[in-house]
């Protein structure tokens, strides 16, 4: 056997380097559904780090439909969409999809990363340019790196450095603008009026991530586009089922031309087993009560709006967040691992990010609301935050008068 590849892998020393400082924040095992409040090692922990912005995801509908889906399919489809894998539920969804989002047809993958790789490495050529946000989602870069495209980045929410770099462009050439919908890290939203006219300027196309944007704005949380009235300007929507629709999957949508080549093109859909069947049965009814129960996008936004004052009121730096989601920036990597284990200690679970996945200066806490929280729960939150913060002297906290 080789000895190569191993010497490579026993290379890798940052996770034990970390682990050795006792600061090690990553696959905490929870031994509970995802709600407002999880066990880990038997201890009741505030969850603030959970992309269920809706709190749907233990909705005795969501799951009755998925257990009844089970009845009927069984647990798994056995092939890809592309061959025996492709159930009655699947195109129904497609087509309750392509409504809500206010386009013509959609078709939905295994999961959202799939999404991005198989749209972004087959929808433009080798002549043509990906154009992307520097900030977008992982999935962004790879599927761009699948492309046979070239691609371009633009400085994060810049608009000026946008119109720059499509003016270097040829005229003739297709140029695709993907950009999140709302920022993962930053929660910030993305400019999509002043996007959409310089695009227009230039000949580009666009496609929005939704990933962190459906449920949360837009008419009955349907995404940025909505949110801005905007959606006839974006050309693709792209979307996820594993945030505010309590499942796994994702979908693209856009004109029926494009997602009958996509269908045909995208190896991450023709080459991948099909959704399960109560996946999709759980993202059904969790649409149904999403558009028919408008509170619980009006609890998130309660949430948030009461969050953000009380966050910043407390002296903490959480950028130009518009949204649930609440970068608590510490601006060191290893403070930014101890406050995370501090903070579990004390009974609040938050998720760390530090460089490469943000600038190494820019290291924060990723926080982000349910609509399901109390506000008795975040006063708590932040509280302790307040407490762990001073113990480590990060310096964006302010002292109490």
């Amino acid at each position: 056997m080789g000895k190569k590849l191993h010497e490579k892998v026993a290379q890798f020393q940052e996770a034990i380097q970390i682990q050795e400082k006792g600061i090690y924040p990553y696959f905490r095992p929870i031994e509970s559904g995802q709600d407002t409040e999880v066990i880990i090692n038997g201890k009741r922990v505030l969850m603030f780090g959970s992309n269920s912005y809706l709190g749907l995801t233990n909705h005795p509908r969501i799951k009755e439909a998925s257990k009844k889906a089970i009845d009927k399919y069984g647990t798994g489809c056995a092939g890809s969409r592309f061959l025996n894998g492709t159930l009655d539920i699947h195109v129904e969804l497609e087509n309750r999809l392509a409504r809500y989002v206010n386009k013509e047809a959609a078709v939905i993958f295994s999961t959202g990363f799939q999404v991005n790789l198989g749209v972004l490495s087959c929808i433009t050529g080798r002549n043509d340019y990906l154009i992307l946000d520097e900030y977008d989602h992982a999935s962004i870069i790879d599927g761009s790196r699948l492309s046979f495209s070239r691609v371009i980045k633009y400085a994060h929410n810049d608009m000026d450095d946008l119109r720059k770099k499509l003016d270097n462009l040829p005229e003739d050439a297709v140029k695709l603008i993907a950009v999140d919908g709302i920022f993962s890290m930053e929660g910030d939203i993305v400019k999509l009026p002043e996007l959409s006219e310089i695009a227009n300027e230039f000949g580009a196309n666009i496609m929005v991530d939704d990933a962190h944007s459906l449920g949360v704005i837009g008419v009955n949380g349907a995404g940025t586009a909505s949110h801005f009235g905007m959606d006839n300007d974006v050309d693709l929507i792209m979307g996820t089922f594993s945030k505010s629709f309590a499942s796994l999957g994702g979908f693209i949508a856009a004109d029926n031309d494009t997602i009958e080549y996509i269908k045909h093109k995208a190896r991450s859909l023709i080459f991948s087993a099909s959704m399960t069947p109560s996946s999709v049965a759980s993202v059904l009814e969790a649409l149904n009560i999403i558009e028919s129960e408008p509170h619980h996008i009006e609890n998130l936004w309660k949430n948030t709006r009461y969050a953000t004052a009380l966050l910043r009121e407390e002296g903490f730096d959480i950028g130009c967040t518009e949204s649930p989601i609440l970068p608590i920036y510490v601006r060191d990597n290893d403070k930014t691992f101890l406050a995370t284990n501090m903070l579990q200690e004390d009974g609040v679970f938050v998720n760390p990010v530090v460089s490469p996945a943000v600038p190494s200066d820019s290291s924060l806490l990723r926080c982000s609301l349910m609509a399901t929280h109390t506000f008795s729960q975040i006063d708590e939150a932040v509280e302790k935050m307040a407490k762990t913060f001073k113990k480590l002297g990060v310096l964006s906290v302010k002292e109490k008068i």
